[in-house]
């Protein structure tokens, strides 16, 4: 099946500075929210404290919600919409580790059913120790950032046959890291400070398609946790599952267009780089759209149909996959012209290739 002509030939590559300032004000949108907010919204799972779901039998307001929980010392918990609004179930979040006796759920009940003048039922209650959410949110961070590092051995390994200098690279920034966490410092500004260099040495070493692919997986992330920030959605242990999901399909789409590349970097070895960039991105655009038109197709399904449980956990991955896309065609592959070195010749970078 081909919904693209085999000879199609887009100008993707004479679009690529459209595409970088795009890529760039997305970032810089979801960074800004990241700060304004102060990080992601983190669920119960990275932060700690109690969440009970509570269902209404008739309608009430959030407001006198908060108020019969006010009664309990409750001031300054999160209450919001769970599910249709016909039902009338709502979540509440809150910092503090409740102790659940016997008499835990008639409290409730009876504080919220006199500051809103209903019945309601008490779903769940799920609690997390401070101390285990911020052991979840380091774990998550490293789970992030190891991926990443050892995507970069394999690209580099597979596509400029530098398997030791990316191993060793990659050994040297976990064992940095590593060292530092023995002193306390912030893993989120260690884990950045490690891909900052991590990139620095992929310029510097000359490892073109590791840098693009890393820096297409970095732009793919920052997205897609921007997009939660924006929204205001919290940040939970399946979203993490999402953003390992969508750096191994966006790793996948960059993969088969680099093997183009490599392939065409032989077979034309005298015509401009650019060409030939474009050309491979061409040549596989049918399968890639392909591709992700499939998996949208299901993810779509599972958002409107899948419930709540997993509505989040198929947003991240719908914003993933859409974003990742993209930047298999316009990111990872364009930065490859940048990347080189001046004056580098098609003849050169086919043989190293």
């Amino acid at each position: 099946m081909e919904f693209i002509k085999p000879n199609i030939n887009l100008d993707i590559i004479g679009k690529r500075y459209i595409a970088f300032t795009l890529s760039a004000i997305l970032i810089l949108v979801s960074i800004g929210s990241l700060i304004v907010h102060g990080g992601p919204n983190y669920g119960i799972d990275f932060v700690g404290g109690t969440i009970i779901q509570i269902k209404c039998m008739k309608p009430v307001t959030i407001k006198n919600i908060k108020a019969g929980l006010a009664e309990l010392g409750l001031e300054g918990s999160a209450v919001q919409q769970f599910g249709e609004k016909a039902d009338h179930e709502f979540l509440i979040h809150t910092s503090k580790i409740l102790e659940t006796d016997n008499n835990f759920s008639e409290k409730i009940q009876a504080a919220v059913k006199k500051s809103t003048d209903s019945d309601l039922e008490i779903r769940r209650v799920e609690m997390v120790g401070p101390q285990v959410g911020k052991d979840l949110q380091e774990k998550a961070l490293f789970a992030l950032f190891y991926t990443l590092l050892f995507i970069t051995i394999y690209i580099s390994g597979r596509f400029e046959q530098k398997w030791m200098i990316s191993a060793v690279m990659a050994v040297a920034l976990i064992g940095a890291v590593f060292f530092f966490t023995l002193f306390n410092v912030s893993i989120p500004f260690l884990i950045a400070v490690a891909m900052a260099v991590t990139l620095i040495l992929f310029w510097q070493l000359r490892l073109k398609y590791a840098m693009g692919a890393v820096v297409a997986l970095i732009h793919d992330v920052t997205i897609t946790v921007g997009l939660f920030s924006v929204l205001n959605i919290e940040f939970s242990l399946p979203i993490i599952a999402a953003l390992l999901t969508i750096i191994g399909y966006s790793l996948n789409d960059t993969i088969i267009v680099y093997d183009r590349i490599r392939e065409n970097l032989k077979r034309y070895n005298r015509n401009p780089m650019e060409e030939i960039v474009n050309k491979s991105i061409n040549e596989t655009l049918s399968r890639t759209i392909l591709t992700s038109g499939t998996t949208l197709i299901v993810l779509v399904a599972l958002f409107f149909l899948g419930g709540d449980i997993i509505h989040d956990f198929s947003l991240a991955l719908i914003a993933g996959i859409v974003v990742g896309t993209y930047s298999s065609i316009y990111v990872a592959s364009p930065l490859l012209l940048l990347l080189r070195e001046e004056g580098e010749t098609v003849r050169v970078a086919a043989k190293t290739s």
